[in-house]
């Protein structure tokens, strides 16, 4: 084999290789499979842009101290609006032995809520309503919990003393009700957004007229 030629054949296989995506001198490798897909954060729904507040889950113990401070026992009957993947209605009924019912717009979330039902037992004590919690009658609530922006709490105010009897109890995550002074303010430890904070109200006999009025806001914290 001539000089020339043997170069030649040395310069048609350098084409090759770089034709073939390797660099000279590199041997072939197996393909990389340690990269995984990333899957869609469980709290973004395809229907989040229909709802009032975005759905953000609550840890499990600051939904235990909301139950804790409602002092939810197996008389009551706990509405959660805006219920999400259906996690306090099952720990009500599950811990506390309550009957739990869960107010949510998202199909998808109602459905998650129904399953986690089943696989935790409880399935013959709550259920799960697609709806929107300003149409839901809640008369027969003695508890209802919330996690909502503080606008959409003082809009629900009136619904929630209009429909709930005196002495039945709200306890909110995070976010109070305007003017209406909590009786308890309890701090609910490390959640998701840092030192966490529930508020309790109980419906009184009497509804003070202001309480029932959404127009002023001023006073939101």
């Amino acid at each position: 084999m001539t000089l020339s030629f043997r170069n030649s054949l040395v310069t048609i296989g350098a084409l090759l290789l770089l034709l073939g995506g390797l660099p000279l001198g590199a041997t072939a490798q197996e393909p990389d499979t340690t990269v995984q897909a990333v899957p869609p954060p469980e709290n973004v729904t395809s229907e989040d842009e229909d709802k009032d507040a975005p759905y953000v889950p609550t840890v499990k113990s600051v939904v235990r101290q909301m139950l804790e401070t409602a002092n939810v026992t197996e008389n009551d009957v706990v509405y959660d609006l805006g219920s999400g993947d259906g996690r306090i209605p099952i720990m009500a009924a599950k811990e506390f032995g309550a009957r739990g019912v869960g107010i949510e717009i998202d199909s998808a979330l109602v459905a998650k809520a129904r399953q986690k039902a089943k696989e935790a037992g409880v399935a013959d004590m709550v259920e799960f309503r697609q709806q929107d919690f300003f149409d839901v009658d809640l008369h027969d609530a003695t508890v209802v919990t919330l996690y909502l922006w503080p606008e959409i709490n003082v809009k629900l105010r009136p619904k929630l003393l209009e429909d709930l009897d005196p002495g039945d109890r709200i306890v909110s995550h995070d976010f109070r009700m305007g003017e209406w002074k909590p009786e308890r303010r309890v701090d609910a430890g490390k959640g998701n957004t840092g030192r966490e904070t529930v508020y309790l109200w109980t419906v009184p006999e009497t509804v003070p007229e202001r309480l029932m009025d959404t127009t002023d806001v001023s006073t939101i914290k």
